[in-house]
């Protein structure tokens, strides 16, 4: 078992307690209701990927290790509620994680099924946002691309970094770990000192 596997169930797992703490703020949401959210946060953006570029079957329907993550993160979610709650600094620390793991893999997914670079960054910051893209909306909040924050534009950048460094011929686990952390730096920054892109309408 390769720690990039281990990397990418963790990071499901995560993703899932993140959809399901979202959907949990809604009353009238029900254990499948926040499952289900749960579920389409964790594995969204990669099965859009995956479809998009006729990759098949999907990631979590060829290993159900993932819907066990899924399950283990709605689980987690329930038992440890308030006490996550109160963690959301940690809970946006897992998230950033994640959007830059996942970015990367889905971008070094696209290359190796033989797509254009300009198209791999875009189906590695796919990855990484359209479940939370999705979560949100199915939670009734403004989606995570359209607040202020950066957010999928950490995740290009992070993926164009990883193009250069492959073109360079870097060796492939320092690139990924190299381009993971430009991501997270980013998300990390922009958060903490409140920057975000100009807006188009001044």
């Amino acid at each position: 078992m390769s720690i990039q596997y281990i990397f990418e169930l963790f990071g499901t797992c995560f993703f899932a307690v993140s959809g399901a703490l979202a959907a949990s703020n809604n009353d009238e949401h029900d254990w499948f209701g926040v499952t289900f959210i749960g579920f389409i946060t964790a594995i969204g953006g990669g099965s859009l990927r995956d479809i998009l570029l006729g990759s098949y079957p999907l990631v979590w329907i060829s290993n159900v290790q993932f819907l066990y993550a899924i399950i283990a993160g709605v689980i987690l979610a329930k038992v440890f509620y308030g006490p996550l709650l109160k963690l959301r600094k940690m809970l946006f620390l897992f998230d950033t994680f994640g959007i830059s793991l996942f970015t990367i893999l889905g971008t070094e997914k696209a290359l190796n099924l033989g797509v254009h670079p300009l198209i791999a960054a875009m189906m590695g910051m796919f990855s990484a946002v359209m479940g939370g893209v999705i979560r949100d909306v199915l939670s009734n909040q403004t989606p995570v691309l359209f607040r202020k924050e950066i957010y999928a534009t950490a995740c290009l950048a992070g993926a164009f970094l990883y193009l250069g460094l492959e073109h360079l011929q870097m060796d492939r686990t320092l690139s990924f770990i190299l381009s993971g952390l430009f991501i997270f730096l980013i998300r990390f920054v922009a958060v903490t000192k409140k920057l975000s892109l100009p807006k188009f309408k001044s």
